[in-house]
């Protein structure tokens, strides 16, 4: 039957699939993983993973895009966001604090590292990853930033430039900790280092008082 809605128990066993996926290839590495393994883990019969998914390249490759998928949906929460940013003191901090938790805390920043330590094998992924997520993350700050010099909330800038000085500062040692060598950092961290980055930024960038 064509055109109706895809049977559940397929689409559950294609999330139960992906979810076992991400912590398999998350643990082991694309090399140390198997279709068994992520099965096992799944509580999927082996078939089942086999007639979703061809081999390991068609499961890595949909772990990635659905993780891809879920960047974007947090990107686009945060360019709807930094529409709604009006106060440089009481809004940019609380963006700050909310960009690092979402990037820094959770599964993102481990598939991070995936991501790039399979760059050659899957090099379409690290262009279609950067695309969905960090860049369009630094698109819609840079546009933010263009806004508020503009109204004059911060001083005269150049908005890309602004843009990434406002991400290293609010999550970027971190990031590059946990990209090399796997640390995630705490939660309590996180938010104090994404709050002062944020006061660090806005001291940089303060409005010309005269």
């Amino acid at each position: 039957m064509s055109g109706g809605a895809e049977d559940p128990r397929i689409v559950r066993s294609r999330a139960l699939a992906l979810d076992a996926a991400r912590r398999v290839f998350l643990d082991a590495g694309y090399h140390g993983a198997t279709l068994e393994r992520v099965a096992a883990e799944a509580g999927l019969a082996k078939r089942t993973i086999y007639n979703l998914y061809a081999d390991k390249d068609a499961l890595f490759r949909a772990t990635i895009l659905s993780a891809i998928a879920i960047a974007e949906d947090f990107t686009a929460s945060i360019t709807a966001e930094v529409r709604t940013v009006h106060d440089a003191q009481r809004d940019l901090p609380a963006l700050a604090a909310r960009l690092a938790d979402a990037t820094l805390l959770g599964p993102a920043l481990a598939l991070r590292r995936l991501v790039i330590m399979e760059s050659i094998r899957f090099p379409e992924l690290v262009v279609e990853y950067r695309a969905g997520a960090p860049e369009a993350v630094m698109s819609a700050l840079a546009a933010l930033f263009s806004r508020m010099s503009a109204d004059g909330l911060i001083r005269e800038c150049v908005p890309r430039v602004a843009a990434e000085h406002f991400a290293f500062l609010v999550m970027g040692a971190d990031l590059d900790r946990g990209t090399f060598s796997g640390e995630h950092p705490s939660a309590d961290r996180v938010r104090t280092r994404a709050l002062a980055g944020a006061d660090a930024f806005l001291r940089a960038y303060a409005a010309d008082s005269g």
